[in-house]
């Protein structure tokens, strides 16, 4: 099986700091990948790049086989891949379906729409009524409340939500539980489950063990800027991920740092 995304040699300095040193990175169709790395890995970066938010100095990017070059996230949308930032990106004074359409709004039909550049309403509250009920997120009950009434995982509920109404082939969450109580991160932990059983593949960038071995299908450890290797959850511990990421043990085949 082809990867739908693969990276492959990606470099990315900052001055005389090298965030990527030659990455390579495979996502395949259907999967949950979590990336998993102590902090100044570069997972960030990586997940940039992937995302269109920085353009790599050297490396090739492909999707579904055809080489890609994002100079922008919304170069990456356009393409299909979403990202859920860890600080959801959203508007807190706007509503709930403002925020889902948030520079995808849909215009009325008409005179209205095209020279007066009004907002279809009731067609992006429908839609993303819809796609709140698909995820069992109907919970929220007004679909205009300002974003900023939501709980915790409510706000990230819409944002995954938002994320699985047009990431049509890849979507990226950056911590999507850590800064949720037990309860609320049940519930997105379920919610990617979910994402997932409609096909489309997730790379989930998280600190916490227990939901990577949880929800992952593979393990990709990320350690002074490139993939040290990639872990299976039912073959390796928690231990022996922290001992990999953090230099304590290495790979078979390697030498710990």
């Amino acid at each position: 099986m082809e990867p739908i995304l693969k990276g492959r040699g990606l470099v990315k300095r900052y001055g005389k700091v090298t965030a990527l040193d030659r990455c390579d990175f495979d996502l395949y169709p259907g999967e949950i990948l979590a990336v998993i790395g102590d902090n100044g890995a570069g997972k960030s970066t990586l997940i940039k790049a992937l995302s269109g938010a920085v353009i790599p100095d050297e490396g090739e990017i492909t999707l579904d086989g055809q080489k890609v070059s994002f100079s922008s996230p919304t170069d990456a949308r356009e393409q299909g891949i979403e990202t859920v930032y860890q600080t959801l990106a959203m508007s807190p004074a706007l509503s709930i379906a403002d925020n889902m359409f948030m520079g995808r709004e849909i215009r009325q039909q008409g005179f209205m729409g095209k020279y007066f550049r009004k907002l279809d309403k009731k067609q992006m509250e429908d839609f993303a009524r819809a796609k709140l009920s698909e995820l069992g997120l109907m919970t929220i009950q007004n679909i205009s409340q300002p974003v900023e009434t939501l709980s915790g995982g409510q706000r990230q509920g819409v944002a995954v939500a938002r994320a699985a109404a047009f990431g049509s082939k890849v979507i990226i969450l950056d911590e999507p539980t850590a800064a949720l109580g037990v309860k609320e991160s049940r519930k997105v932990l379920e919610l990617i489950l979910d994402v997932k059983s409609r096909g489309i593949p997730i790379i989930l960038i998280s600190h916490n063990m227990p939901h990577v071995f949880e929800v992952a299908d593979r393990i990709h450890v990320h350690r002074l800027g490139s993939r040290l290797c990639v872990l299976d959850p039912k073959e390796h511990t928690m231990s022996d991920a922290v001992a990999y990421m953090t230099g304590a043990k290495a790979p078979e085949g390697q030498e710990a740092a």
